[in-house]
Parts: C-alpha cells; sequence; structure tokens
C-alpha cells in the first residue's frame, strides 16, 4: 500500500472504515442506537473494509513494479489520493444508498541496491487519511467525518533475473529484455485505531503480501504482469470484543506501457482480484470478492531529480466493495 515510488502506483495504505451511526454507543453522550441501526453498522463496516483494505490495497494497480532501476540511488515521494463511491454489500444485507468519499495525503521513501549481484529496492511509506461515509436502513441514515493515520507499510523487492545491479553511469547502456522480480510488502498495524469506535483508518493486524512478477520490453513497449496473495492475522478487537478473520485475498495484475522518452511513458493497467472472505467470531460474513478494476497512469519528468505522476481507475466488475472510482497525483524527487 504502500506508495509505490518509481512505479507510479496509487499510494494505498490500511483504512477500515467502520462507518458510525447517529446516536452510537460509541460515541460519548449519546443514547444507545436501534437494533436497525446497530445491524446497519456491522454491514457497512464489514463492506467499508472490504472496499478500503489497505485503502484499497488489494485493488490497487502498480505499473513497473518490477523494472530494472539503477542501484545506489534514494527516492523521496509525496502525493494526493481521491476516492469516491458506492458500497456494493454482500446479498444479505438490507442497505441502500452506501457511499464513500476519501482523500489522503502519503509520503514515503525507496532506496534501491545490489542484492546478490541483481538490483532490489526498499521502500516505505505512510499516509493521513480523511473520509466520510453514510447510508441509509429504512429510512434512517447513519454517517461518520472522521480523520485518521493509515498503517504504514514497507516493501523489499529483487529483481532476480534479467535485472544486473548497475550504478547510473553504466546503466545508460544497458538494455532491458525480460526481467522476473519478486517482492515482499509487510503492513504494520501502527494506524489509528480504537476498538470502540466502528471509524477507523488503522486495522489492528500485520498484512503479509508476497508477490512474483515479470516485465518484458519490446521496442518503445512494456509489458507487465504480476501475482501476489495477502496473508491476514486476526483482529481481536474489532468491534470491542469481536474476533475479525480474513481469508487470503489474491491479485493478479496486467500492464501495458508506451515509453514516451526518457522518463516519459503511459500505462493502461488492469487487475482481478479474488478470495478474502471474512468471519466474525467464526461466523462467515458471505462477502467473499471477486472483482477488477481498470486504470490510466500517466508519469513526465520536469527535470533530471524531480517527475510528476498522475492516474486514475475505476470498478469494472464488481460482487462486493469495489464500485468506487480513484484518482491520484504524486511528486517524485531522486537524491
Amino acid at each position: 500500500m504502500a506508495l509505490h515510488i518509481l512505479n507510479s502506483a496509487p499510494p494505498y495504505h490500511e483504512v477500515n472504515v467502520h462507518c458510525c451511526a447517529k446516536k452510537s454507543r460509541f460515541n460519548k453522550g449519546h443514547k444507545a442506537p436501534s437494533t436497525a441501526t446497530k445491524y446497519l453498522n456491522r454491514v457497512i463496516a464489514t463492506t467499508a473494509s472490504l472496499l478500503l483494505s489497505h485503502y484499497c490495497m488489494a485493488q490497487e494497480l502498480e505499473p513497473r513494479s518490477y523494472t530494472n532501476i539503477p542501484i545506489g540511488m534514494h527516492f523521496l515521494a509525496a502525493g494526493i489520493v481521491h476516492s469516491e463511491g458506492d458500497l456494493s454489500p454482500a446479498p444479505t444485507a438490507p442497505i441502500s444508498n452506501a457511499n464513500l468519499n476519501i482523500d489522503a495525503g502519503v509520503i514515503g521513501y525507496a532506496h534501491t541496491f545490489d542484492l546478490m549481484g541483481d538490483s532490489s529496492k526498499f521502500d516505505i511509506a505512510a499516509s493521513r487519511v480523511c473520509y466520510q461515509g453514510d447510508s441509509e436502513l429504512n429510512g434512517e441514515k447513519v454517517s461518520a467525518d472522521r480523520c485518521g493515520y493509515g498503517d504504514p507499510t514497507m516493501r523489499l523487492t529483487w529483481n532476480f533475473l534479467g535485472a544486473p545491479a548497475l550504478q547510473a553511469k553504466d546503466f545508460a547502456g544497458w538494455k532491458q529484455g525480460l526481467v522476473v522480480g519478486t517482492s515482499l510488502q509487510i503492513t504494520m498495524p501502527l494506524g489509528s485505531y480504537d476498538k470502540h469506535k466502528l471509524l477507523n483508518s488503522g486495522s489492528n493486524r500485520w498484512v503479509f503480501r508476497p508477490g512474483i512478477g515479470l516485465s518484458h520490453r519490446l521496442g518503445n513497449w512494456y509489458y507487465d504482469v504480476m501475482a501476489s496473495v495477502r496473508f491476514y492475522t486476526d483482529n481481536k478487537q474489532y468491534l470491542v470484543d469481536t474476533n475479525l478473520q480474513q481469508d487470503p485475498l489474491y491479485t493478479v495484475q496486467g500492464h501495458l506501457i508506451y515509453n514516451l522518452n526518457r522518463g516519459h511513458w503511459l500505462s493502461l493497467n488492469a487487475n482481478l482480484f479474488f478470495g478474502g472472505e471474512t468471519s466474525k467470531n467464526t461466523i462467515n460474513s458471505l462477502d467473499e470478492q471477486q472483482n477488477s478494476r481498470l486504470g490510466l497512469t500517466y508519469s513526465f519528468p520536469i527535470n533530471q531529480k524531480n517527475s510528476i505522476k498522475l492516474n486514475a481507475s475505476t470498478g469494472v466488475i464488481t460482487e462486493y466493495g469495489n464500485d468506487f472510482s480513484t484518482f491520484g497525483a504524486f511528486w517524485q524527487y531522486r537524491f
């Protein structure tokens, strides 16, 4: 979820949006909610957390994740992301007009280095997120409006085939063919989380995401294909004392990239993600995902050290929780 420095992907950080009802017992000084409101709170909590797991981390589109890069370089990146759309709950959820709006600021750092003679990269990112959500059940409206810190992420990427570790002075004469790499991303439960609230920007659980991918160049075109899986630890403090569990979530991505000139490129992105059904105290939620997204990424240099990246994506096939659009703008500085 990270802020994928060097590949222009949207920064996606864990945002478990548990929309609070007005008059919720989780807000001091208010009356206890009705049975309908209690039920609706839980429905929104489930669908929203799926919609924005790792700030849409399962839905992320990451072109150039396994492209070779000169070693010994440092990068700083910062950006903003806006997401908005409807929730698509499980069939058993009797809710209507459910939607979310999210704005995030993200900062990240990356360093490239030599690992066993091949190029590698370590990156870390953190976010500040503000979000608003609401829905209706039989005319009763529940809503939330809050800001918090997302769970930070760190990732190690190793291009073990076709990507020799080269300094910048030697990299200019190198021509890419087929590059194959692997990565491990870890999401740390350090974001804002209050077990008494239905709305949280942190997830209160670890996420481990191993992945593998390849990048192939043919003239000015690059073709990227990658796959990953996310493993979740339990959140034993979901709504105070409920044990939230989630099955592994699988993602496959494809990217068609056209290199306009040095540092200037355009990418068409698509993905498919499936699995990830949740359960609460061992009771299945019937919310297994089978969704896909389509997006565009555009990157252009300002000078030798600075560049700008823009991206946009939207849901194409929606089973549960993916009916939204995302727009991002990022600045990257090399030093």
